[in-house]
């Protein structure tokens, strides 16, 4: 990984609550707090994967990365300049492209491939669309002899995502977002698509935010692990670190949550009863608490700060067990095993 100590996407404080409307004026009755404060640093060259359980945010960050869905709060900076303030709409789409997670709605049926992988580039002037099109397409396995007239529901969905891939590069961006791009694929496939994946951050020097419910994907895939809960980080660290030892209960309940290839390791208990809080209402205080087996007085009366479990640590934690000034009983002694 040729990565930097400076990151070339930053992101502070972001913020995205969704007004939910009724009555005849349709006015505003609740808010839906989807994305509260979310902060991260990706650095040139690295793969950022980010995991939770479904509703915690993940998709919607990564809309608000790409100018999709406009944040209330917080700022963007991609390569030192805020977007929307030093960076266009138009440049920033040139600068940071998606792969989504349906292949077959992420295309127009009323285009070609070709012209599908095309059309970005032409709109943004780049020079020979056409050119960039073919070059990308034999770049991802598709012959664009054979398939460049072709419409997408004559491809296959693994097809189909390798042309998203392609029209995703074909305006050269510095960071692509990918949003469980290969968990409708089948398992070969799959791996596939990752190995190619692989492959073009090292040849494009890409960067990555990769967004998946499939640990071992992650793993594989990613440099660090981001992990969201209702909103927020629970748990920031390299993939090494977090694999070896996960410090926020949550996290911990998510590897517990994984299949286990031995037949004598079989889960006796669920790792994690219960579902997540309103998004609406959340709890005070740590949002976990509510299902979490640790939780303390001050787990319900204050919100744990993320930051590192030790001075200078890579992984960071937003937990009152690591607090030893939190007034947690356990407080220091992490999660017991």
């Amino acid at each position: 990984m040729s990565a930097t100590d400076q990151p070339l996407l930053s992101v502070r404080d972001l913020k995205k609550h969704f007004p939910i409307k009724g009555g005849i004026l349709g006015r505003t009755q609740a808010m839906v707090q989807a994305v509260d404060g979310v902060s991260f640093d990706v650095r040139a060259g690295e793969t950022l994967g980010i995991v939770g359980e479904s509703g915690c945010g993940k998709s919607t960050t990564a809309k608000l990365l790409i100018g999709l869905v406009d944040r209330d709060e917080g700022d963007i900076e991609l390569g030192g300049k805020s977007l929307g303030r030093d960076i266009s709409l138009r440049a920033l789409r040139r600068d940071i492209q998606m792969v989504f997670q349906d292949s077959y709605a992420s295309l127009n049926p009323r285009m070609t491939i070709l012209d599908s992988i095309a059309f970005g580039a032409r709109v943004q002037g780049l020079d020979d669309p056409v050119g960039r099109a073919r070059r990308l397409m034999a770049r991802v396995g598709l012959d664009p002899d054979r398939f460049a007239g072709r419409y997408p529901h004559e491809l296959s969905g693994g097809q189909r995502q390798r042309i998203n891939i392609a029209r995703a590069l074909v305006m050269s961006p510095k960071v692509v977002v990918l949003d469980e791009a290969v968990s409708a694929l089948d398992k070969s496939v799959e791996a596939q698509v990752l190995n190619l994946l692989s492959d073009l951050r090292a040849e494009f020097g890409l960067t990555y935010i990769f967004i998946s419910h499939d640990l071992n994907v992650v793993r594989y895939i990613s440099d660090r692990i981001l992990v969201m809960y209702l909103g927020e980080v629970v748990e920031l660290a390299p993939v090494d670190m977090i694999w070896a030892e996960q410090a926020h209960p949550y996290t911990r309940s998510l590897f517990s949550a994984m299949p286990s290839m031995d037949p004598d390791n079989r889960t006796q208990k669920p790792p994690l009863t219960g579902d997540p809080p309103n998004p609406i209402d959340p709890p005070p205080g740590c949002r976990f608490h509510t299902r979490c087996a640790f939780a303390a007085d001050v787990c319900k009366a204050r919100h744990p700060v993320l930051g590192p479990m030790v001075q200078g640590s890579p992984h960071w934690v937003a937990c009152h067990l690591h607090d030893p000034a939190s007034g947690h009983p356990r407080a220091g002694q992490g999660v017991p095993a």
